[in-house]
């Protein structure tokens, strides 16, 4: 079959790979559109945010456009920018990593804060109240509240894995995913989420600090994983014959009922 089961545990990467090959093969022919997120996940036995970063990593590359409210069609490969040799990490992988790290960071940061650790968490807060957003000034005062609260444990190792891992923000998948789904009403919204992490520190919290610092950055997770649109969708026509059940043939359409025979009645089987 065209698709191929993945484990859970296996990177976007291979899912990439595989709709590319998909895609060189004509199985997907351009102009055509892809199965939904979910029928793809479905298919392939992963999760959706999983395949939303292999399908992030074809647009990038140009093998694809995705537009939202409508799905995701393959497009001329002409220009299409080669796979990178190495291994990016997706946008959701980091964001996973960051909500594990960082929570932890925020519990001990409650402990241990200084006044002026509070101040220039404060300092970096102020500065996301008077930036416009997406850009690249927002970005560095987001980095500054993180790297602030990591500074608090006087770790030097934690404050650049933690800058490291902000970082990754500007790696072309995560630049590309945020460029659907951020704007100046999730700004806002993050802005609130930092506010009630700054206030658990300076009260010392820790477990509220650990708690808002995970459900900030798994907020972070929901507002990238956002619906393109089209999930009822099911394809242009030469799509849908395309339609693959993995590690199954395509379902035989249904035959029409025999006709009732004289004298008695049909029975179903």
């Amino acid at each position: 079959m065209p698709l191929e089961a993945v484990e859970a545990r296996r990177l976007y990467r291979q899912i990439a790979d595989q709709l590319r090959s998909l895609i060189d093969s004509g199985e997907y022919a351009v102009g055509s559109r892809l199965p939904t997120e979910r029928d793809l996940a479905d298919q392939l036995k992963v999760s959706r945010p999983t395949v939303r970063e292999a399908l992030i990593a074809l647009e990038v590359e140009g093998r694809v456009r995705i537009r939202v409210g409508s799905g995701i069609y393959v497009i001329d490969p002409s220009d299409a920018t080669p796979a990178p040799s190495a291994v990016i990490e997706g946008p959701f992988e980091l964001l996973r990593a960051r909500e594990f790290l960082e929570s932890a960071i925020a519990e001990q940061a409650a402990r241990v804060a200084t006044k002026d650790d509070i101040a220039r968490i404060d300092a970096a807060l102020v500065a996301m109240e008077n930036v416009a957003h997406p850009g690249e000034a927002s970005m560095v005062h987001d980095r500054a509240f993180h790297i602030a609260i990591a500074g608090c444990l006087g770790n030097a190792v934690l404050v650049r894995v933690v800058g490291e891992l902000f970082d990754q923000r500007l790696n072309p998948y995560f630049a590309q995913l945020a460029h659907y789904f951020e704007n100046p009403g999730t700004w806002r919204t993050a802005l609130s989420e930092h506010r009630v992490v700054r206030d658990a520190i300076a009260a010392r919290q820790p477990t509220a600090a650990r708690d808002a610092m995970r459900d900030h950055l798994a907020h972070s997770q929901e507002r990238f994983a956002q619906n393109f649109g089209a999930e009822t969708a099911t394809g242009s026509p030469a799509t849908r014959k395309r339609t693959v059940r993995s590690g199954t043939a395509p379902a035989k359409p249904k035959r029409p009922p025999k006709k009732q025979a004289k004298g008695g009645s049909a029975r179903r089987r």
